[in-house]
């Protein structure tokens, strides 16, 4: 599959994060062209900083693969890595990281920094904006929504 069509799959998991009142943000691991592992948002629910679909995505695919090291791994993502995530992503050794929309207020892979391109003993290849008018799009309806509740 494409960049594209997994990112399609990572929105899938965004669209379910919302309609469970999450953030809609999806992630999916795949290696060898083959989903390992999937993630979503669950903050909120899960009353738990630490439940963004990158962390889930790693946490999956680290139980399906047996270890903690996802060489050959690329993880997509609907929205930029924050820093917490952004660490999680090196420390896994995940090999590209693929991301749609950028974070003006929290992004780590090149909006307000980009600790990938630090010395740090791993650096993932980066590939930014597949689908990020859709990525963008799921965040803005969520949010105009969430608002108009209010």
């Amino acid at each position: 599959m494409t960049d594209h069509e997994w990112m399609q799959r990572a929105l899938q998991e965004a669209a379910l994060a919302a309609q469970e009142g999450e953030v809609p943000v999806g992630a999916v691991i795949v290696k060898d062209d083959t989903l390992v592992a999937v993630g979503r948002n669950r903050r909120e629910r899960g009353k738990n900083a630490l439940a963004h679909a990158e962390i889930e995505a790693i946490n999956g695919a680290c139980k399906a693969l047996g270890g903690w090291r996802l060489s050959g791994c690329t993880l997509y993502v609907t929205l930029e890595p924050c820093p917490m995530c952004a660490g999680a992503i090196i420390n896994a050794r995940i090999d590209r990281v693929v991301y749609g929309a950028d974070d003006p207020k929290a992004g780590s892979c090149g909006s307000l920094t980009n600790l990938f391109a630090l010395p740090y003993n791993h650096q993932p290849a980066l590939t930014a904006g597949v689908l990020r008018d859709e990525c963008a799009a799921a965040l803005q309806q969520f949010f105009r929504e969430l608002r108009e509740r209010r």
